[in-house]
């Protein structure tokens, strides 16, 4: 059985850093080949914010791009995300997830509890 456990997140100042950690249980090194973060805000859809291949590819959504840095490192099952000058839209909840390496969307539904972000002014 999947897990997906994230944790890292706190609440911070506005230009602040957080590292992120998904720890991934249950998968292969096959099933972690993209991997990638989301966040979701109270009443809005949980997006992508950054993706990572097997390779060493990365993706960044524009609103995050220059300030965070996903890596991963697939001998621990573990899963980063450095986000630096943090601002108050990056507030959210964050979850790790096994993706679609063509298009970064979810291959299933399997999510953790996710990690609280809260950046201030």
């Amino acid at each position: 059985q999947v897990q997906l456990v994230e944790s890292g997140g706190g609440s911070v100042q506005a230009g602040g850093s957080l590292r992120l950690s998904c720890a991934a249980s249950g998968v292969t090194y096959y099933s972690m080949r993209c991997m990638a973060w989301f966040r979701q805000v109270p009443g809005k859809e949980r997006v992508a914010v950054a993706g990572i291949t097997s390779r060493g590819t990365t993706w960044y959504a524009d609103s995050v791009k220059g300030r965070f840095t996903i890596s991963v490192d697939i001998r621990k099952r573990m899963v980063y995300l450095q986000m630096n000058n943090l601002k108050p839209e990056d507030s959210a909840m964050y979850y790790c997830a096994a993706v679609s390496c063509n298009n970064w969307n979810p291959r299933d539904d399997t999510w953790g509890q996710g990690t609280q972000v809260t950046v201030s002014e």
